[in-house]
């Protein structure tokens, strides 16, 4: 199915240049005589990302594609091993996992082509403890300071967190959402 760039976003699945790739960002530009789509791909076999500026009528190669629920279970060499609902095993190449990976979470999207799982998605949000930040500042107001997570990410908190608390983090912006009652 072919589509112009301004219809893509994010985790939308295409061929460019005949590779399988998916979207990763997206943004119109637009000047005083026309618009322009501004995106990043990434390449599902090595992992490579290409910044590119398209006009907003190009024309981009969809995929189409089946979406599952899959639980991770471990790394095998340069394979990423999942498990859907029904208890099939699946793989993908690590490229097409690691953004992914780096949210834990019980629960993933999996994007499959003609059945071969292609593209792995985190949840919209992910709970994680702080294991490094300056301490808490009570009555600082609704400022925010750095923190590092579980899984080594560095986010801005707000002023009231602490090592030890677990905070909800929006994995598409990498933004702290809400600190999580104890």
């Amino acid at each position: 199915m072919q589509v112009a760039a301004n219809e893509l976003r994010p985790g939308t699945l295409v061929r460019y240049e005949g590779r399988m790739c998916t979207v990763v960002w997206w943004n119109i530009l637009r000047n005083d005589r026309r618009a322009f789509c501004q995106l990043r791909i990434k390449d599902l076999e090595t992992g490579r990302q290409t910044e590119l500026k398209e006009h907003t009528d190009s024309k981009w190669e969809v995929l189409d594609k089946e979406e599952k629920d899959l639980t991770h279970s471990y790394r095998d060499g340069i394979d990423e091993v999942f498990f859907t609902d029904s208890g099939d095993e699946v793989r993908c190449a690590t490229a097409a996992a690691e953004d992914a990976l780096k949210w834990p979470s019980d629960a993933y999207k999996g994007f499959f082509v003609d059945g071969q799982l292609v593209a792995v998605l985190p949840p919209k949000h992910s709970v994680l403890t702080i294991t490094d930040t300056s301490p808490p500042i009570r009555g600082a107001g609704s400022g925010q300071k750095e923190a590092v997570l579980e899984n080594g990410m560095k986010v801005k908190v707000n002023m009231l967190c602490d090592v030890g608390d677990k905070v909800r983090i929006d994995t598409e912006t990498s933004e702290f959402k809400e600190r999580i009652a104890k």
